[in-house]
């Protein structure tokens, strides 16, 4: 097995406002989707398919509930986490754990989203 996960989806209630946070935080543009047979919604987050990227996106649709407890995704936060987590507040969302050295592992934070689930960033810097 090359990498634990492969796949996650964070729910929304608001998916316009949803993936306007997210491309505005991580400055990337998000490719949408319909799925007709049960009406949800996908904004899928940038990922390399060809070299085995782990991918996900945000996802609106009946049996999806934002929160604030249980699994925590850790999106990948560039160089610096620094700079998507300095657009998190302007972007309406709110820092629950700062910037955050974990040793030799890096850095770690925290926040809110729009939709009230709680997600976090990891870098090297």
């Amino acid at each position: 097995m090359k990498n634990a996960i492969n796949w996650f989806e964070i729910p929304a209630t608001d998916f316009d406002r949803a993936k306007k946070f997210y491309e505005e935080v991580l400055q990337a543009q998000m490719h949408t989707m319909k799925m007709e047979e049960t009406g949800a919604q996908w904004a899928f987050f940038p990922f390399e398919m060809e070299n085995s990227g782990i991918g996900g996106g945000i996802v609106e649709g009946q049996g999806y509930e934002p929160s604030q407890v249980g699994s925590l995704i850790y999106l990948n936060a560039g160089d610096d986490l620094s700079e998507p987590l300095s657009r998190v507040e302007k972007a309406g969302g709110k820092i629950v754990l700062p910037k955050t050295a974990i040793g030799p592992n890096g850095f770690m934070a925290h926040f809110l989203d729009t939709e009230g689930n709680k997600v976090a960033f990891h870098s090297m810097k």
